[in-house]
Order: structure tokens, then C-alpha cells, then sequence
């Protein structure tokens, strides 16, 4: 066995590409040169050791979407599930206002600072990827061994097939280099979508058959398999089953929609779901912890505390789902390496994200919501409150539209004065000295605590949470918890935790729409189910119990003296579930959330379709379908893809998102092509290309 082969997670880095397509360094005035950016030859990688460690470092080309502001601006933003907040880093990828285009949206042209993703970004980086790949698959031959000739040309087809993938799924139109750029290369052919589709599917149908199975070679939970190559080659015939390739793919649907759940199955009976939706992101307890070995983690961005798996920029997810707690609490939770995330308030839920959860039945709505921040600190202006550190400070009340409990009460932040007081003075139920054990405690067993900062859905049946809010737009809000770190060593510091981007999860829904879309309603909903199933509440859960990886940092060496006390009191470890639901008993039973059938959904799934206006039998399933996706795959890193893969992105974004309502079109369900790659074109005599020919390769509607 090589050397290689005995590299684990902690020592994959990334290596650049000794090969770069077009539009690759958009910073230099001469973007589309050829160079060698690495220590070796480009001899090197003629070599059978040369290929290997470069199919090992093609893990490293994924890390980088998770290392800036576009991990969210390109996949969450604009769609139904997120809008932004009061950070307008990223605010054109979600309102599609004229600030969006292919040109990148800089403070000079009304950027709210320089972090905003460039539209080139993704094409740049995703051809990076490629290029190795093109340089393993070129010199393949010089692979005596076969075993390893095979592993490498099944990550080289892989990552090729899911950076194509990415390419055609975001601009419809890519172009297909399939073999080493030799030289300066500035004329290319730019590929239909079509065309761009039976590569992608070819590219990961090879990876399928190439892969040895479920054999973790480079070290097991970032290590693709065939079960990754089948989730991926499952995804794309679908994509390209789906309405946005309608035009083209009368004659290949019912194959395609076949073929993929043929991938899904061996996902399936390959792989395995957690037990526990807490297992997947909630229980992360530290550096390469038991839950980043999941046998349902199907592809992820390793991270641990190696410098070699930083990548360029590491890992910054946490910093993107979390309210702005530090500002909007009035000094009463400060922020800090023990809480989970930072507090930069990027994507905010909207309604549709709150109200598509049973909110009684539907663990994952607990699991994965974080309603309740301690009180680390008291203000000067806070003394004599009757509240000590470690008390509630912040509270989310996920209620539903019918409940009228707290009509009559005022909710708020801090600096608007106490916040639960009805018009006869009285207070809710709160409990201050309640902390969650498995099997008992709630929130509501004392009568008269004070919390300094409180929100909550509805009241009087209106939608009032984007009213708390510093202003322009609402701070406050309850964030999701998938990518919550307390392993960090700095307050700004990158992630030290895995970014999971496929599981077994999805698959199961993938299979469930490839079915729909066949007729098989039964065979679909029984998928469907087993995702469901896993949802309900198991019997013994408290349903008050909350976690995340904030609990990280009872393993982190700085928790010490004053932040282990900041973290003891920051994370109570619970939730609102009996606020929210304040007519629900306490109780530890099971749940139910697999009784519905195709004519009669969940009451929430029939009021969100009755919103959209769908109808007929698969329509309402598929919409049923991306419903599921969002209680499942939320903040996954996957909804504008779905959403324009079904055409439904301007229907839901309308509907769903305020900000993007006004301006979403049709036109954004391809993004623009980057301009700084179309002005770096030359026709084959090497002349520039006219403005015609410059507007012939931009996507409709950017020109």
C-alpha cells in the first residue's frame, strides 16, 4: 500500500491545479494563462505517485465552499426558506435587485461592503477542480496498478462530475473542458444545457462504476464512496427529469427517473439513516467526533484542526445562521467562543420556514431551532431585575398562527422595557431555575420571571417576528443550529467541524420524487414515511431539551475560569416547546407524523399549497415533496438548486420571501455568467468578441 493510501482525514490538504481554464484568476489582468502554482513539475503529476496525491487532494476543492459568504449568498439566498436580516452583506443574491448581475456587486456599486459574492466565484473555483481532474484522467495510463489507476479516475470522474454538476445546476450553459488546457487557451465552445447534462451523467456514472463500494480509502467521513457517485448520479438524472429541462428531455425522462432510483437503491441498502435527527448536527461534541463518522454522511468538507484542512479562507459557516444577539440583548449575552455560532445574522427564516413544521409533533423543528440564549453578563442598567447569569435572557416563542395565547402581551427587546406584560400587568409562566434532564422539565412552572429580551410568531393570527428588529430589518429570530462550533479557539476563529453537503437523507427523497414523477404514489409516500418516522419524537424525549455544538466546548482547552462559567450560562440546554405550544401537557410519549395520505396532507403542507395555488395529483406531491425537504435539509446548502431544478424558485420566492418578491423573475433561475470570463474571450483568429457575441453567451435577461 502507498504512502498515500495511509493518509488520514487530519492530513488531506489541498493541491492546486497545475492546469487552469479560462476565467480562473479573475484578479489578474491576464486571467486566463496557464501556470504551475505548486512546488512540483508538472512531471509530477505524469507519475503514478504524482496522480495519486493529486486524486487526494481533490478533497481539498471543496472546502472552499464553505470558507466565505457565498456558502450561503449562492445556494440559501433568494428562495423560500431564508431571507436576510439586518446584515446586508450578501443582499442582492437574495432580491435580485439591480445590483445583481454578472458583473460583481462592489460598495462602489451599492454593496453594502467588499464581502459580496462575485458571480465569478463559483465558475473559478469549481474549474480549478476540474482541471486536476482533466490531469488525472489524461495520465490515468501511467498508473501501473490497477486497483489504484481505478481509485483515482473514480475521484477524478466524481469531483469532475459534481463540479459540472454545481456548474450546470447554477449557470445552464458551462463550458465542457474534458482534457488538460495546453497554453494560453482563450477561445472555448460553450455547451448547451443539454449537452452540459449527458456529461455531468457520464461523469458520474463512471465514478459509480469505478468506486469500489463502501471503502473509506482516504479516511472514513470525508471519504467518497460509490454510495456518493450513486446519490450524485441520482441527483442529476433528475435534475434533468425536472421541469427547468423540459425543452430537451421528452426521450430520456422515464429512463432518467429509472436509472436514479436504480443509484438510490444501492444508497439505500448500502447506507443507513441515524436513529436520531440530534445525531446528525446537534450532538457535535467535538473535533472528529462521533457523529462526523456517520454511516448516513454521504459526502462532506473535512475540517479538524490541522492547518492542512483549512483551505484558503476554512471554515465560516457558523457565522451565518445565528440572530444578532450580542446587539439586540442589551449587553445580557454577550457573545464568545462558548456560544456555537456567531451572531452575523445572515439568514434569517421566513414564515414559510417556521409554519411548514407540525410544531407539536415535529422534533426536527426543536432539534434544529435554537429558541433560548442564557444570561452570561448583567448590564449596570440590568441590576435589580430579580435575574442572575445563568437565567433565560433570550426567548423565541415559535408559535402558530391560531394560538392567541399572548395576544394581550408586549414582546421585545431590552431597550423597549420589560417584555412579557399583558394590559393587566400580569406575566407568563417562566421558569428561572428549571434546567432539562432526559426526561422532565419545562418552561413554564414559575410564575413571574422577567426576561430581558423576548420575540414571538403571531399574535392576534397576524405574522408580527420581523417587528423586532433593529432597524431597517428584523435581527431577531430564531437561527438554525447545523453548523454550531464550540471548538473554536477564537471568537472569529474558523469551524473545526465536517460540512456535511450529502446524506442518506435526501436520498431517500430524491427516490420519493423519481417515484412520484413515474406514478408510483405508494412507492413514494413509503419513502417519504421513513423520513417522517424518524422525525416524530421517540417515546421518553423531553421535548424542552435542546443541544447543539455548543457543547463542543466542554472539550475545548479554553474552557477555563471565566468562559467555562460564560458557557455554563450562555447554553441551558433547552427550548420552547411548551411555550410554543401552550396548550400541549407535558409529556414524554411518542409522536406521529406518517397518517396523512396524497388527498389529505398535514394541515400545514395544504395551507402552504393553497398559498401557492398548486393543483393536480403530482404537482401537489412534488410541492408536498419540497416541503419535506425544507423540514429535512434546511440550511443544507441545496435550496436555490432545487427550486430552479423545478421551476418553482419565483412562485415560492414570491410568496415566501418579502425581500425578493418584488423583483424575483424567470430569468433567475440560471444565474448570470460571470462577465470577467466573457471579456477574456477571443475568437479563434484572436480577435476580441463583438458585443454580439459577448450577449450570445450570457444567460438570457443579464445582458
Amino acid at each position: 500500500m502507498s504512502k498515500i493510501m495511509k493518509i488520514k482525514k487530519y492530513m488531506i490538504g489541498g493541491l492546486l491545479a497545475t492546469t487552469m481554464l479560462a476565467g480562473m484568476t479573475s484578479c489578474s489582468s491576464d486571467f486566463l494563462d496557464e501556470e504551475l502554482t505548486t512546488k512540483y513539475s508538472t512531471q509530477y503529476f505524469e507519475t503514478s505517485e504524482g496522480l495519486e496525491a493529486l486524486a487526494v487532494s481533490l478533497y481539498g476543492n471543496i472546502r472552499w465552499h464553505f470558507g466565505y459568504e457565498w456558502a450561503y449568498g449562492i445556494t440559501l439566498y433568494g428562495t423560500d426558506e431564508f431571507t436576510n436580516a439586518n446584515d446586508l452583506t450578501s443582499e442582492c443574491w437574495n432580491t435580485y435587485d439591480n445590483r445583481f448581475g454578472p458583473v460583481a456587486c462592489t460598495p462602489a456599486t451599492g454593496a453594502a461592503n467588499k464581502n459580496c459574492p462575485a458571480p465569478e466565484a463559483l465558475w473559478d473555483q469549481l474549474y480549478y477542480g476540474i482541471a486536476s481532474c482533466n490531469t488525472i484522467i489524461a495520465n490515468a495510463d501511467k498508473i501501473s496498478d490497477e486497483k489504484v489507476r481505478n481509485r483515482c479516475l473514480a475521484h477524478a470522474y466524481f469531483l469532475r462530475g459534481y463540479n459540472f454538476y454545481r456548474l450546470t445546476a447554477q449557470y445552464g450553459r458551462p463550458v465542457l473542458q474534458t482534457s488538460p488546457a495546453q497554453g494560453v487557451v482563450r477561445n472555448f465552445t460553450q455547451a448547451t444545457e443539454e449537452e452540459a447534462w449527458e456529461q455531468t451523467i457520464s461523469d458520474l456514472r463512471q465514478a459509480y462504476n469505478l468506486f469500489e463500494g463502501e471503502v473509506f480509502t482516504y479516511g472514513k467521513g470525508i471519504t467518497w464512496t460509490k454510495a456518493t457517485a450513486a446519490h450524485f448520479l441520482a441527483k442529476a438524472l433528475l435534475f434533468r427529469a425536472s421541469e427547468r429541462c423540459d425543452a430537451f428531455n421528452s426521450g430520456t425522462k422515464e429512463a432518467d427517473l429509472r436509472e436514479a432510483i436504480e443509484a438510490c437503491n444501492y444508497v439505500i441498502q448500502a447506507r443507513s439513516l441515524e436513529a436520531n435527527y440530534s445525531d446528525l448536527y446537534a450532538n457535535f461534541t467535538g473535533i472528529d467526533c462521533a457523529i462526523e463518522e456517520s454511516n448516513e454522511v454521504l459526502m462532506a468538507a473535512g475540517y479538524n484542526n490541522s492547518s492542512a484542512t483549512k483551505g484558503r479562507f476554512g471554515n465560516r459557516t457558523y457565522n451565518y445562521f445565528c440572530p444578532q444577539f450580542s446587539n439586540f440583548s442589551g449587553g445580557w449575552v454577550k457573545r464568545g467562543v462558548w456560544i456555537g455560532d456567531m451572531d452575523f445574522q445572515r439568514c434569517r427564516p421566513t414564515e414559510y420556514t417556521y409554519s411548514v413544521y407540525d410544531h407539536v409533533n415535529d422534533a426536527r423543528l426543536w432539534k434544529t431551532f435554537k429558541t433560548v440564549f442564557g444570561i452570561n453578563a448583567i448590564p449596570k442598567d440590568g441590576e435589580g431585575k430579580g435575574v442572575a447569569v445563568g437565567d433565560p435572557g433570550i426567548v423565541m416563542i415559535l408559535n402558530t398562527k391560531d394560538d392567541h395565547t399572548y395576544d394581550g402581551y408586549t414582546f421585545g427587546a431590552f431597550v423597549q422595557g420589560p417584555t412579557f406584560t399583558d394590559d393587566a400587568g400580569r406575566l407568563p409562566e417562566w421558569d428561572v431555575n428549571a434546567r432539562q434532564t432526559a426526561t422532565s422539565g419545562t418552561l413554564t412552572s414559575k410564575v413571574g420571571q422577567w426576561v430581558p429580551n423576548a420575540s414571538i410568531l403571531y399574535q392576534n393570527g397576524q405574522y408580527v417576528a420581523p417587528n423586532f428588529k433593529s432597524q431597517p430589518i428584523c435581527n431577531f429570530f430564531a437561527g438554525i443550529n447545523k453548523t454550531a462550533d464550540g471548538t473554536r479557539t477564537a471568537e472569529k476563529g474558523d469551524a473545526q467541524r465536517d460540512v456535511t453537503m450529502a446524506r442518506v437523507g435526501e436520498t431517500y427523497l430524491v427516490r420519493a420524487e423519481c417515484y412520484v414523477r413515474l406514478g408510483d404514489y405508494e412507492s413514494a409516500k413509503r419513502d417519504i414515511n421513513v423520513i417522517r418516522a424518524r422525525a416524530q419524537w421517540k417515546n421518553g424525549e423531553n421535548r424542552s431539551f435542546y443541544t447543539d455544538g455548543s457543547q463542543a466546548f466542554a472539550n475545548n482547552s479554553l474552557n477555563t475560569g471565566t468562559a467555562a462559567d460564560n458557557y455554563v450560562n450562555s447554553n441551558l440546554w433547552m427550548n420552547t416547546y411548551y411555550l410554543s405550544n401552550p396548550t400541549q401537557p407535558v409529556t414524554t410519549a411518542a409522536s406521529t407524523l406518517t397518517n396523512w395520505d396524497w388527498d389529505n396532507l398535514p394541515a400545514e403542507d395544504e395551507a402552504i399549497l393553497a398559498k401557492l395555488g398548486v393543483s393536480g395529483k403530482q404537482q401537489r406531491a412534488i410541492q408536498f415533496i419540497l416541503n419535506e425537504r425544507t423540514r429535512e435539509l434546511i440550511g443544507e446548502w441545496q435550496r436555490w438548486e432545487t427550486l430552479s431544478r423545478t421551476k418553482t424558485l419565483v412562485a415560492r420566492a414570491k410568496a415566501f420571501n418579502p425581500e425578493a418578491a418584488a423583483n424575483v423573475q424567470e430569468r433567475h433561475i440560471y444565474r448570470p455568467i460571470p462577465q470577467t470570463f466573457i471579456d477574456g474571450l477571443k475568437n479563434e483568429d484572436g480577435s476580441d468578441l463583438t458585443d454580439e457575441q459577448k450577449a450570445a453567451w450570457q444567460n438570457p435577461g443579464y445582458n
